[in-house]
């Protein structure tokens, strides 16, 4: 069984050619800048090493037939044939209150997920134009659609309800949703496994840092609670997201500014976050070199986020009732060593004990970096969201 992950951007289409058979990655790369004059095209295949080519893309049709015919490829030994992938498994942002779980496509599934295009505009009508290109270069090709927010679907009412009138949820779906659900999902599954406890009896606090950021509290195995909210703009403080703020912060800025919907849409989105506080960068690596080399917006940058991811892991120990692991993962989580050390100091009250000696030592594997008489387990668990997605479509193909 082969399956191809896509993940179709605003203006790019990232993939990766699974071999279910030992979960075996056959190939990956991505397609960046479609539409412009230079789009280029990185892939590699399996033991070879990585190519960028420029290339003349126009939208994600052309995108992913570059991908397909590069699959094809005599000259990269990955298939003989198109008749070799079995399905293809597309990451869709938004499922909205419908899909809890992944589903076949077919056309009331395609409805639906227009149906979330207002939930999620930038993000679902991306991730559809992959659908429709495969549809037309991989006619008959099973499909199936991973949802992002279908991992959260189990948080209780009281935690994804908003104080607002209920009219409005029931009008409009305003609740939270939560988001990096396939990524959760996946080092939940992989922290249970380093555990030796079954995924349903395990209690974690997930830390996805990247450029977004959220955290999830999971209760046997389930989300209960999530900080990214009715949209990922909700909750830790990310690369050019604000996260948590007054609402009546907008009023005021509506007032004082008199700026539109769009340019305060602009501003929250990408002009905040890192970005906004440090003035200099949404890179958290150039923050830490900043903020070490006496920069004070760098250094106040790194305070505010660090103090932000503390705060929810604390709030969901508390959810919880005590947790089994904090995991960290995605780009931040698993690569610095200084935001792990400071988002868990001054928790050791609450049983986290990191062991600093192996929190420092490196490496991209998964790991444990608690002390040895931590009651809490610290681990650090790289994110697979392509291999969950294969593994989600693999399911779906093989119940129906």
């Amino acid at each position: 069984m082969k399956v191809l992950v896509l993940n179709s951007g605003s203006s790019s289409v990232k993939y990766t050619f699974f071999s279910m058979d030992g979960e075996k990655k056959l190939a990956r790369g991505i397609i960046e800048c479609i539409g412009l004059p230079e789009a280029y095209f990185k892939h590699q295949s399996a033991g070879e090493e990585e190519v960028k080519e420029q290339c003349k893309v126009s939208n994600h049709l052309e995108a992913i037939d570059i991908i397909i015919k590069n699959l094809i490829d005599p000259r990269h030994k990955i298939i003989n044939d198109l008749s070799e992938i079995d399905a293809v498994g597309h990451r869709i942002v938004h499922g909205g209150e419908k899909f809890s779980k992944s589903v076949m496509i077919n056309e009331e599934v395609l409805q639906d997920i227009r149906n979330c295009f207002v939930l999620a505009p930038l993000h679902n009508p991306h991730n559809y134009t992959g659908i429709e290109a495969c549809e037309k270069l991989l006619a008959g090709v099973p499909q199936i659609a991973v949802f992002d927010t279908a991992f959260h679907h189990t948080i209780p009412d009281y935690s994804y309800f908003y104080a607002l009138p209920y009219s409005l949820y029931q009008k409009y779906n305003i609740r939270r949703y939560g988001f990096h659900g396939t990524s959760h999902h996946y080092v939940a599954q992989r922290a249970a496994q380093l555990l030796n406890k079954p995924p349903d009896q395990v209690n974690l606090i997930t830390c996805h840092l990247g450029n977004g950021c959220s955290i999830t509290a999971i209760r046997n195995g389930i989300s209960v609670d999530t900080s990214m909210g009715f949209t990922p703009l909700e909750g830790l403080v990310m690369g050019t997201r604000c996260g948590d703020i007054d609402p009546a912060i907008i009023i005021h800025l509506l007032n004082l500014e008199k700026i539109s919907a769009d340019d305060l849409n602009t501003l929250l989105q990408k002009k905040s976050g890192l970005l906004g506080i440090s003035g200099l960068t949404s890179d958290m690596r150039t923050i830490l070199k900043s903020a070490a080399s006496g920069s004070d917006r760098a250094r106040l940058a790194l305070d505010v986020f660090c103090y932000r991811v503390k705060k929810y892991i604390s709030s969901y120990f508390g959810v919880l009732n005590g947790a089994d692991a904090i995991v960290f993962t995605a780009g931040i989580g698993e690569n610095s060593p200084t935001i792990r050390e400071r988002s868990c100091h001054g928790l050791e009250n609450l049983g986290i004990r990191m062991d600093l000696q192996a929190n420092n030592a490196g490496g991209l594997e998964e790991r444990i970096i608690s002390a040895q008489d931590s009651p809490v387990k610290i681990m650090v668990i790289p994110t697979n969201e392509e291999l969950m997605i294969a593994r989600q479509t693999l399911r779906v193909l093989t119940n129906n």
